[in-house]
This record gives C-alpha cells, structure tokens and sequence, in this order.
C-alpha cells in the first residue's frame, strides 16, 4: 500500500525549511533617529531595510511570496518563477529561487538601472526586458504560459501574503522598535506605494492593534495611485512610467488597499532626488529615490505639526541603498535630462525644514 510523504519531508518542505532559516539568521533592520534641531518637539525615524541580505525592502516581500507559492502548492522543484519587477523585487527573488535551486526570470523595464541587473544575473537570475513599465504584466504571464512555470505578480499577492497581524511583520517591528523612544507611539508612519503591499500591512496592523497612529502614503509623479485613492476609479491608468524606481505605477494594483490609509499626497519627483541628496549629508550615506519622497513626506507632516505646536513621532522607511543608483540619481548630467532642475525643489526643502 503506498502512502504519502508527510509533507515535512518532501521538496517543498524542504525549501520552506530553507527559507525560514535564511529569515532565522537575519536580524531585525535598524530604526534609525534622525536628528533635527529644527524640529525640537517632533522625532523623525527611518526604519532602514537596505541591510537586508539583498539590499531592500523588498525582501521581506520575496519571502512572503515564494512561501505563499510554496504552501499553495504552485511552486515545485520542477517550477521556473517569473516576476514583473521594476528592480529590487526581482533581485529579492532571484536570491531566494538560487536558494531552492530554481530558475528565476524578471520581466523589466528597459530603463531598469544598471546595477540592478546586474544583482538580479549575480543571483542566478535573467533579465527579460521590455520597452515600458504597462508592458510586464502581459509578458509576465506569456512566459510562464510558455514555459509551464509560475508568475509571482508581487501587484495582486503583495497584501495578501504577508500576515499583517502577526508577530514579525514590518508594521509589528516598527511599533516594538519604538518602545523605549520620548514618543513610543507614533503619530504618523509614511509609506510610498509600490505594490501597495507595505502601506496595507501597516495600515492594516494599525487598525487590528487599536493604534492612534495615522498612515500617509506618498505617491510618485507619473502614478495612478494617488487619483485612484480620490476617486476610488479602479479604471485609471497611464502611459507614463514612473521615474521613482520601485513606487508609482501606471494602473491600480489589486494589493492597493486606499481604506486603509489616512491622508495620501504626491511629491515631486524633484523633490524626491533633492531629499536624498540631503539625507546623504545627515547619515553620511546614499538612499535610493523612493527613501525620498517617503522622507519629504515626513518632513511635510513635521512642518504641519510644528506650525500647529504639536509634538510627537514619524516614522518611514529607508528601502534601498543609493549604490545602485550611481548611473542615474546621483549622476547630475542624468538627474537634469531625466528628472530636471533641483533647484526650486532644494530651496523648498530648506523651507520645510526651517
């Protein structure tokens, strides 16, 4: 009589054992206080998920996906993955597929920066490329129709594979983190939507713990999310690509989740770059562009809420290192083809921190 394998003992049980000791042998990222004499009254924090094994914030999310897959019995040990990516998911993902042995292919942009790429191939991973950022759904799900394998889609299972109640969550370490600190509860937390995974996690945990905090997310130029969080039109879209690496896209994602959020705005993509030209000069190191339009976020709230002589804590992330935007972001012959003059947007930072 044959019996089944108890499922500890199969390939797949396995691979969920090799990922949860890789989460095993990972530390907590740190909270880092950014320290502003202007803003006497009110604490500005950034969560840094850069020192994640692959570089980004993304990485918790690439987890959470491959053992959504693993569990839901879509990926074996026969399975290519496919993922459409802007970059740092993609490089996430390869890790984790060179983890189990499986071949990994990213569907990105062709304007994707270069280092990027790179990390994705130094992981095992290849680069399948398209002409714009409304193109990688469909060439996504050709491939894995193509080659029998499985599509991530980080837009439709970002919010649903990550259990936003649980222990180990972003949202959760923000809030534990935050114990010791003069404003142990903070009155904002500030969240740039990529996927839309991250800002439903926090704004979802927020509600289930029964917080006072209030979620802002930040949007990019060049994104549908902000308009759709005003008029609740799932049917937007553009033709334009977002020049924010990581957040701002041109539809509504399904891991979108507007009932969960506060207040929303978009920043300037100028004044994303000039942000983190200047956090490089309080932390003596780069952030990639996303860090930025979360920071100025933060930094718009602290105006308000010093204008207002209220006091409190802000909390955002800090998603990615600015290494790997050498070529574009930090090159100023880039930055004034691509995204444009700083210097209106740097006369506005200086106002906003007084």
């Amino acid at each position: 009589m044959m019996t089944t394998p108890h499922p500890c003992h199969t390939w797949v049980g396995n691979a969920i054992r090799l990922i949860e000791a890789d989460f095993k042998r990972s530390a907590d990222t740190h909270l880092i206080k950014l320290d502003l004499p202007s803003f006497t009254d009110i604490d500005i924090y950034l969560k840094d998920e850069s020192t994640h094994p692959t570089g980004s914030l993304k990485h918790r999310l690439a987890r959470s996906l491959f053992l959504y897959g693993l569990c839901n019995g879509w990926i074996d040990e026969h399975t290519t993955i496919i993922e459409s990516s802007s970059g740092s998911t993609a490089i996430s993902e390869a890790y984790f597929a060179r983890l189990l042995g499986l071949r990994f292919i990213a569907v990105v942009p062709k304007n994707t920066a270069c280092k990027k790429i790179e990390q994705i191939r130094f992981y095992g991973g290849e680069a399948h490329f398209v002409e714009r950022s409304d193109q990688i759904y469909a060439e996504s799900r050709r491939l894995a129709k193509e080659l029998n394998g499985h599509y991530m889609d980080q837009f439709t299972y970002a919010e649903r594979a990550t259990d936003w109640r649980s222990n180990n969550n972003i949202a959760n370490r923000i809030f534990d983190q935050m114990q010791y600190e003069r404003f142990p509860i903070p009155r904002w937390i500030v969240m740039s939507p990529g996927t839309g995974g991250t800002s439903a996690t926090i704004g979802r945990y927020i509600r289930y713990r029964c917080q006072p905090t209030q979620l802002m997310v930040a949007d990019a130029e060049h994104s549908v999310f902000h308009d759709y969080y005003l008029t609740g039109d799932s049917s937007l879209t553009t033709d334009k690509s977002s020049r924010i690496e990581g957040i701002g896209r041109p539809r509504v994602e399904p891991s979108f989740i507007p009932g969960v959020i506060d207040r929303m705005t978009t920043v300037p993509d100028t004044h994303s770059i000039a942000t983190i030209h200047w956090l490089e000069s309080q932390l003596g190191r780069k952030a990639g562009a996303s860090t930025g339009t979360n920071l100025y976020g933060v930094l718009m709230l602290a105006n308000e809420m010093r204008a207002n002589g209220e006091k409190g804590s802000i909390v955002t992330l800090l998603c990615d290192s600015g290494e790997r935007y050498l070529d574009t972001y930090y090159n100023p012959d880039w930055v004034r083809e691509h995204i444009g003059d700083l210097d209106q947007a740097t006369h506005d930072l200086q106002t906003v921190l007084g």
